[in-house]
C-alpha cells in the first residue's frame, strides 16, 4: 500500500546506510549517532548507574563502532549490533572500577529459620521479570527496582536474564569464573524479588 514500509525495504536501507558507514561517511556516522545514541546511552546507564560514567562509556561505544562498523555483516539487526556494543563498552568500564564501596546485598536475601524454612514465605508472582519488563506499567519499576541492585549483581541480572547472555560469555566480560557467575544471579534475582515483592504478589483472588 502506498505509505507503508515493508521489512524489506527497511532491511535494504539499512543496508545502504551501514555500505555509507563502512566508506567512512561522516555524515551518515552522524546520523547514527542521532538517531541511535539516546538509546545507547540508555544502556550503558542501567548497568553504570550515574552520567557522568554513562557519558564515558557512550563514547567508548562510539569509538568502538567507528573503528569495527567494517566487520559488521548484518546477521542482525544494526540496533542490535549497537545495543551490544554499548553493553560491552559499559561493562569494561566496570570492571576497571573499584568496588570498595559497593552496597552489600546481603539485606536483601531471604532469611531462613533452624528447620530450614524461611522467616517470610515467597508468594509467587503474577508473571516473571522478562515478563513484566515488557508491559508498561510495570516496566519502570522493574528497571527501577533493578537500579538499586549494587552493581556487581546488576551488571549479571541483565546480562543473563535481560540481554540473554549465557553464563560462560557473561563470566567472559566480567572476568569472573562460571560458579561465581551461577551464584551472583542467583543472589541477584532473589534481591531484586525482595524489592518488588511488595508490588508483585499474585494479584489472583
Amino acid at each position: 500500500m502506498d505509505g507503508v514500509i515493508t521489512a524489506n525495504e527497511r532491511s535494504r536501507d539499512e543496508l545502504a546506510f551501514v555500505a555509507r558507514l563502512q566508506s567512512g561517511d561522516g555524515a551518515a556516522f552522524e546520523t547514527l549517532v542521532r538517531e541511535h545514541g539516546p538509546r545507547m546511552l540508555a544502556v550503558v546507564r542501567r548497568f553504570l548507574g550515574n552520567d557522568e560514567d554513562a557519558q564515558d562509556a557512550l563514547q567508548d561505544a562510539l569509538v568502538s563502532v567507528y573503528r569495527g562498523i567494517h566487520r559488521f555483516e548484518g546477521h542482525s539487526q544494526l540496533a542490535t549490533w549497537l545495543h551490544r556494543v554499548a553493553s560491552n563498552a559499559a561493562l569494561m568500564r566496570l570492571r576497571s572500577r573499584r568496588r570498595t564501596d559497593e552496597t552489600p546485598i546481603d539485606d536483601l536475601l531471604p532469611t531462613f529459620i533452624d528447620d530450614g524454612h524461611q522467616t517470610r514465605a515467597t508468594v509467587a508472582w503474577s508473571r516473571p521479570v522478562e515478563q513484566l519488563l515488557e508491559r508498561q506499567e510495570t516496566a519502570e519499576l522493574v528497571r527501577r527496582a533493578i537500579d538499586q541492585l549494587p552493581e556487581s549483581y546488576r551488571a549479571i541480572l541483565l546480562l543473563r536474564d535481560i540481554e540473554e547472555r549465557d553464563t560462560e560469555e557473561t563470566a567472559q566480560l566480567l572476568g569472573i569464573n562460571a560458579g561465581a557467575v551461577k551464584t551472583r544471579l542467583h543472589r541477584a534475582r532473589q534481591a531484586l524479588r525482595t524489592l518488588l515483592d511488595s508490588k508483585m504478589r499474585d494479584e489472583t483472588p
